[in-house]
């Protein structure tokens, strides 16, 4: 089979999707030496990484790039309609669309959803974004044969908003990158942001979902001395500006803005607990990443996060202050509770793999292709 896939969204570094779009490459370009995949990337600024290019073109598979602005594309595909992606890919068995524009095909297609926060909370949501994901969902719906969902918390919000057939939904656990780096630098990194142990972690992009603003109340309910770690913020700007809901003067509260993968590692290695206090999510790479490096985890109790975090994490309402406060303060407190969640988060993490995640992709097409 051909079957063609757009990986622009790997062009957001930093966000879940990217972390996804990576992964998922990377497991194709390793394990499908049958079938010939060809990955779609636009961007007008940003280049594909030369190192994963070079990957696939060394492989039997084929990229084909386009300096192409995202909205341009969104309007040519979720709002008009036209042209065929088979005019920038050839022919096709099968396309895969992104998270972000739904082009029309000659050949039968699927998506991958990863999440319909926009649905649950607009407000959490650009107003561009909105209006785009909207109108990328109409052609879903009307022209997707299958749909891949990231969790059954996806799933059921496609078949309340959008009465999808539920039989043409699949649920499939991403992989999460298992590697844990060999060498951690932690005081290294510990020193370029001038942080000190114990302290508490949470990563995710600043915006409204993300409900940071909640949980830096929450924190500040605690009483900010010397027995209180400092809370860890790191992730890039997202449309909500950081300095809305920045104390000030605060030097307990450190915003990090974007890091690196190996930054990344360090800070979840090194802090007392991981918390992620999101409103929303298909998935949560963030918490199986945490357990990865055996970081304790405290997460939301709604959507996907719950159901990822199994019973291997600490569950609070994240649209409650007092309930995210209590949840802080009870890791901070009991020590026994964080070697608990540990264990089970290191366990838990072990479920999610590219390999597994390839093996059920694949068998899907096949059996709704061939």
């Amino acid at each position: 089979m051909r079957i063609g896939i757009d990986i622009s969204q790997i062009s957001y570094q930093g966000t879940g999707v990217s972390r996804f779009t990576e992964g998922l490459i990377n497991v194709i370009l390793k394990e499908d030496n049958i079938n010939t995949w060809i990955f779609f990337y636009s961007s007008l600024r940003n280049s594909l990484d030369p190192v994963l290019k070079e990957k696939i073109i060394s492989s039997r598979h084929i990229v084909v790039q386009y300096k192409i602005p995202s909205t341009i594309l969104a309007f040519l595909w979720n709002s008009l309609h036209i042209l065929p992606i088979e005019l920038f890919t050839g022919k096709l068995d099968l396309f895969i669309s992104s998270d972000w524009t739904e082009p029309p095909s000659n050949c039968k297609k699927t998506t991958i959803i990863h999440d319909l926060a926009f649905t649950r909370y607009p407000e959490t949501i650009h107003s561009k974004i909105l209006a785009n994901q909207k109108k990328r969902l109409y052609w879903v719906t009307k022209e997707s044969d299958f749909i891949i969902t990231d969790s059954l918390s996806t799933k059921n919000d496609l078949m309340h908003y959008f009465n999808f057939d539920e039989n043409r939904i699949i649920v499939i656990y991403p992989g999460v990158n298992q590697t844990v780096l060999a060498n951690i630098f932690t005081k290294k990194t510990l020193t370029k942001f001038h942080l000190k142990e114990p302290f508490i972690f949470t990563v995710g992009k600043i915006e409204p979902r993300k409900n940071l603003k909640r949980l830096i109340a929450a924190y500040l309910q605690l009483k900010a001395d010397d027995s209180i770690p400092d809370l860890v913020i790191a992730g890039q700007k997202g449309w909500e500006d950081e300095s809305d809901f920045l104390p000030k003067k605060n030097k307990k509260i450190h915003f990090l803005g974007y890091i690196s993968d190996t930054e990344l590692a360090d800070l979840y290695r090194s802090c007392l607990f991981f918390i992620y206090p999101s409103l929303w999510e298909g998935f949560g790479y963030p918490i199986i990443e945490a357990m990865i490096h055996k970081a304790p985890v405290a997460t939301s109790n709604s959507s996907s996060m719950a159901e990822i975090a199994h019973n291997s994490a600490l569950l609070f309402d994240p649209l409650d202050i007092d309930s995210i406060a209590h949840a802080i303060k009870e890791l901070i407190e009991n020590k026994n509770l964080r070697l608990d969640l540990q264990k089970k988060g290191t366990i838990r993490a072990e479920d999610f793999t590219w390999s597994t995640y390839y093996q059920k992709l694949i068998h899907i097409i096949n059996k709704n292709i061939l």
